[in-house]
This record gives structure tokens, C-alpha cells and sequence, in this order.
């Protein structure tokens, strides 16, 4: 499975796996953010311009797991995204760090709960503020990181 969180369509994997029933691709992204023309994932949510936190993570939540109930992948990887960001350039979503946190950290829990292995790649990032972009990756590393350490402590 994909899950694709970066602020642009995961139209690249969208398009490799189209028609491959083995990898399941999930992609939230800007609705009118590049690429214009959509590939079709097998979930796909466009979120209009502003979308911040608060209906970012509900959507999150109700998509992802329902995803991973049904679709009950062997392996995650995960697209973290750093330009949902509110300062992005590019981005056109409006989430704060907190709720990029908070994001990394639903993700990780839930892949955690389904006892499943996650690969993270790091994305996105075009704000002009380079701390932001740099604490966004960090947030994204100490969610993996404490996640790692609750399964092998556990």
C-alpha cells in the first residue's frame, strides 16, 4: 500500500500500479494543485484550497483506517509530505507544524496497530522558511522513531 500525503497527487504511483490489484494507492492532496490533469488512484481525496488541521486529520482518519481494514496490506510506504504546510509555496493546503505532527504520528500509530512495517520517504517542502521544512522532516523522523522504539520495547 501507498499513502501518499504529499501536497501534489501521487499521480506517478497512481499511474505504475493502475490496474495491479497487489499495491493499493491512497493519495490526499491538493484538488487544484499541480499535476492538473489527475491519474486515478484507488482512493483519491482532493482537498480544496485552506484545508487546514482539523478537517485534514478527520479526513485522514476515517479514510486510513478504513483503508487498512479493508485492504489489509503486507507493507506501507509512506509519502510525509512536508508542503501541506501553511507557509508553502506551493502547497495551497494550510496545515501548521502541530497538525503535520499529528499527521506523521496517526499514521505511524495506525500502521503500528495493524502490525505493519512502514517505509518513509520524505516530499514536498517549498517553504521559504527552511526551519519549518527542516522541523516538518525531524517531526516526521521522531514519529518513526518513536514508533520503532514502542515496537521493539514492547
Amino acid at each position: 500500500m501507498i499513502v501518499d500525503l504529499d501536497v501534489h497527487q501521487g499521480n506517478g504511483t497512481a499511474a505504475i500500479f493502475n490496474g495491479d490489484p497487489s499495491v493499493f494507492t491512497f493519495s490526499m492532496h491538493g484538488d487544484k494543485n499541480f499535476p492538473f490533469k489527475k491519474e486515478v488512484s484507488d482512493l483519491d481525496v482532493p482537498l480544496a484550497d485552506g484545508t487546514g488541521d482539523d478537517e485534514y486529520l478527520a479526513l485522514l482518519q476515517s479514510h486510513l483506517l478504513d483503508v487498512l481494514n479493508h485492504h489489509q496490506p503486507d507493507f506501507v510506504f509512506y509519502l510525509a509530505g512536508a508542503d501541506p504546510f501553511e507557509g508553502d509555496r506551493l502547497g495551497r493546503i494550510k496545515m501548521t507544524i502541530d497538525g503535520l505532527r499529528r499527521r506523521d504520528e496517526m499514521v505511524m500509530e495506525a500502521c503500528t496497530k495493524a502490525r505493519l512495517p512502514v517505509a518513509i520517504s520524505m516530499s514536498g517542502g517549498y517553504a521559504n522558511d527552511i526551519d519549518a521544512i527542516v522541523t516538518i522532516h525531524a517531526n516526521t523522523i521522531r514519529a518513526a522513531a518513536t514508533l520503532c522504539h514502542s515496537t521493539f520495547v514492547s
